[in-house]
C-alpha cells in the first residue's frame, strides 16, 4: 500500500446500492493520484486505441487533480492467485501478463505486487486451441493451417502503437457474488481470457501504470460478461459507480433491482457505448447547434466511456458551450495552466456562480452536470474548467463526442445489454463507494 494513501481499497457493493439480483457479482475498485498534466495524455491515448480495430482503454478517474487508473483484483486458476488488472469498459476480452512474457514489466509503481500468470502452475488450466469454437467464432471463422495442437492466438495493436500478444487459455475465475442477504462469498466460473506472452509500447516494461492486465466489459461474446451471462451466472447486465470526492468506486456485474432508472438506447452495431446526443442546456437554454451535429448515422454519435477522464465535444459545440458558461461571470479572466487548461481566480461558490449543463438524450434522458462537476480547483482559488475542445475524429472524420468522468462520476451507471439501453441516476457518493 502507498505510504501516502493514495491508494484508496474500495469496499464491494452493499445495502447503501439497493437490492440486487441473486447471482450478481461485483469486484472492488481501486485507484491511485496521478499529475493533471497526465490526464490529457492519458486521454489522448485513450482517444488514439477508440481509433483501431480493437480498443483495450486505460481507466480515468474522478477529477483530474486525482485522477489515476481503475483497477480490481480478481482470482484465476486453482488455487487461485491474485491479478491486478485495468477495468475497461470498451474492450472485449480479459488477458493477463504470462510466464513466458517477453518485455513484461515486473514492477508497478502502484504500490501493488505482480503476477505472471503460469498455465502449468494451474490444476484446471487448459489451453485453448485453434480448431476450438471459440476461436473460429472469435475469428468469424477457421484459422487456415490450424491443427488441433495449435494454441488460438490473440494479437491487439492499438492506435498509440502499443500491442499485446499471446494465447487464449480457459481457467477457473474467482469473484465476489452477493447472495440474498447482500453479503458475499467467492465464487467460480469457467472462463477463456487470454495469456500475454508479448507486450510493447505504454503495456510493455514500464513500471509507472503496470498492472497485471485487463479486464474488458465490451459487447462481443469474448467478454468476461458475455461468457458468465451465456453460461446462465449472470443477466447481461453490468453497472459501476465513480466516485470523485473520496475516490475509487465499484463495478458489478448483474441486474440492480433499486433504484430504477431512466434509459436511452445504445446505437447497435458499434465497437463502443455509442448514444444518441439530441441537445446540451446551459441556465435553460438550449445551445443553437447544426442539427446534425450529433447525428450518429452520419458516424459522429457520442461515446459514453468511463476509461476517459475528461469530457470531449465538437469544436463548435465547445464554443459556444463555453461562452454560455463563462456569460455569469463577464469579468472573469481565463489563464493556460500547463499550457493546455482554461483557469481562472474565483474566490466564492461555483454552484451559485456558474450554471447546470444538462445533456438530453433520445427517449427524453437527460443528464445533469453541476459546476462542481465540470470545474475543478487545481489551487487554492484556481478552477479549471474540464469541458474540452475535440480533437479526434471519427473514422470518416467526423468530430467525436466523448463523454467521460467528468459526466459520469458520482452517478449510478447502468449498461443493459439484454435490452441495448443505458441509463443512469444521481448517487450520493456515500452510497457509491462504502470504506
Amino acid at each position: 500500500m502507498d505510504p501516502r494513501g493514495v491508494l484508496i481499497l474500495v469496499a464491494v457493493l452493499v445495502a447503501e446500492i439497493g437490492s440486487v439480483a441473486n447471482g450478481n457479482l461485483v469486484f472492488p475498485v481501486e485507484r491511485r493520484k496521478r499529475s493533471l498534466s497526465a490526464v490529457r495524455a492519458h486521454d489522448v491515448r485513450r482517444r488514439g486505441r477508440i481509433l483501431s480495430a480493437v480498443d483495450l482503454n486505460l481507466g480515468g478517474n474522478g477529477l483530474p487533480t486525482e485522477t489515476g487508473l481503475y483497477f480490481t483484483k480478481l482470482g484465476l486458476g486453482s488455487p487461485p492467485r491474485d491479478y491486478y488488472v485495468q477495468v475497461d469498459t470498451g474492450s472485449d476480452i480479459l488477458w493477463v501478463n504470462c510466464v513466458e512474457c517477453s518485455r513484461c514489466p515486473r514492477k508497478s509503481d502502484l504500490g501493488i505486487d505482480l503476477t505472471l500468470y503460469d498455465p502449468k502452475g494451474s490444476e484446471t488450466s487448459d489451453v485453448v486451441s485453434c480448431d476450438q469454437d471459440f476461436c473460429s467464432a472469435t475469428f468469424d471463422g477457421p484459422i487456415p493451417g490450424c491443427k488441433s495442437e495449435i494454441p488460438c492466438p490473440y494479437s491487439i495493436t492499438y492506435g498509440d502503437g502499443s500491442a499485446t500478444t499471446g494465447y487464449y487459455v480457459q481457467d477457473y475465475l474467482t469473484y465476489n457474488r452477493i447472495n440474498g442477504n447482500l453479503r458475499t462469498s467467492p465464487q467460480n466460473s469457467s472462463i477463456i481470457f487470454g495469456c500475454g506472452a508479448v507486450q510493447s509500447g505504454t503495456l510493455g516494461s514500464s513500471s509507472e501504470e503496470a498492472l497485471d492486465g485487463i479486464i474488458g466489459f465490451g459487447q462481443a461474446n469474448s467478454s468476461v460478461l458475455s461468457q458468465l451471462a451465456a453460461s446462465g451466472k449472470v443477466k447481461k447486465i453490468f453497472s459501476h459507480c465513480l466516485d470523485n470526492v473520496r475516490g475509487g468506486g465499484i463495478f458489478a456485474i448483474g441486474e440492480v433491482v433499486e433504484p430504477k432508472v431512466s434509459t436511452t438506447p445504445l446505437v447497435p452495431r458499434m465497437a463502443h457505448y455509442n448514444v444518441v446526443l439530441k441537445s446540451i442546456e446551459v441556465d435553460t437554454d438550449i445551445l443553437q447547434l447544426p442539427s446534425d451535429i450529433f447525428d450518429s448515422v452520419n458516424g459522429k454519435g457520442t461515446v459514453i466511456d468511463s476509461g476517459t477522464t475528461l469530457a470531449y465535444l465538437p469544436a463548435i459545440v465547445y464554443d459556444e458551450l463555453i461562452q454560455k458558461v463563462l456569460a455569469r461571470q463577464p469579468g472573469l479572466k481565463l489563464y493556460l495552466v500547463e499550457q493546455q487548461f482554461r483557469c481562472f481566480l474565483y474566490t466564492g461558490n461555483v454552484d451559485r456562480g456558474f450554471p447546470v449543463v444538462k445533456l438530453h438524450f433520445k427517449d427524453s434522458l437527460s443528464l445533469t452536470v453541476y459546476p462542481h462537476d465540470y470545474l475543478f480547483q487545481f489551487k487554492d482559488g484556481i478552477w479549471c474548467i474540464g469541458w474540452q475542445r475535440s480533437v479526434a475524429q471519427t473514422k470518416n472524420g467526423k468530430d467525436m463526442t466523448l463523454l467521460g468522468d467528468l459526466v459520469l462520476s458520482n452517478k449510478l451507471v447502468i449498461y443493459d445489454l439484454e435490452n441495448m439501453v443505458i441509463g443512469w441516476t444521481d448517487y450520493n457518493s456515500l452510497w457509491c463507494c462504502v470504506f
